[in-house]
């Protein structure tokens, strides 16, 4: 049944590789409603707009602070697309007035080094989100995912498909 409660703006970010890789991030702690379960800690960069945002300067500014990628480049966007939380009965938490995210993905091209890409500094006064980061097939990123935000990322692979090695 769906749920009552607002869904929270949001972006997410697939990243793409010279060779069509995108970068996936290593979850290692649950926030709130949002869990990760043992096998399914991976996803893409994403995070929630402020108000008046422009949703691609918020896909920057999240790439940059779970990521610390600055070179990237435009290659499309998704039209709006939405999850539900899983039941969340934890303690008061930022998300807890949320009933899922409703997310516009942002496909953009890695133009950087490696060695630049670092999740584990606090950047904006956000802790990180991740422990370790990979690049991985965009069709396969869906597997990795804890089960509510499947659909999306199968949809993301969809559209995405012609940015894919």
């Amino acid at each position: 049944m769906p749920t009552e409660k607002p869904y929270r703006p949001n972006v997410g970010i697939a990243l793409f590789n010279a060779a069509g890789l995108v970068l996936i991030g290593h979850r290692f702690r649950s926030d709130g409603p949002e869990i990760i379960l043992p096998g399914l800690e991976w996803q893409m960069p994403q995070g929630g707009v402020d108000a008046g945002e422009d949703l691609r300067a918020a896909a920057a500014r999240e790439l940059w602070e779970e990521t610390g990628v600055v070179k990237a480049g435009y290659l499309g966007e998704t039209d709006w697309l939405s999850y539900e939380f899983p039941p969340y009965d934890g303690p008061p938490h930022r998300l807890g007035g949320f009933g899922g995210q409703r997310q516009k993905w942002f496909a953009l091209r890695f133009t950087g080094d490696d060695s630049e890409i670092d999740p584990l500094s606090e950047r904006n006064g956000q802790p990180a989100e991740f422990d370790a980061w990979r690049w991985e097939r965009l069709d396969r990123v869906a597997g990795l995912v804890v089960p509510f935000r499947r659909e999306v990322y199968r949809e993301v692979a969809r559209q995405f498909a012609k940015f894919a090695g």
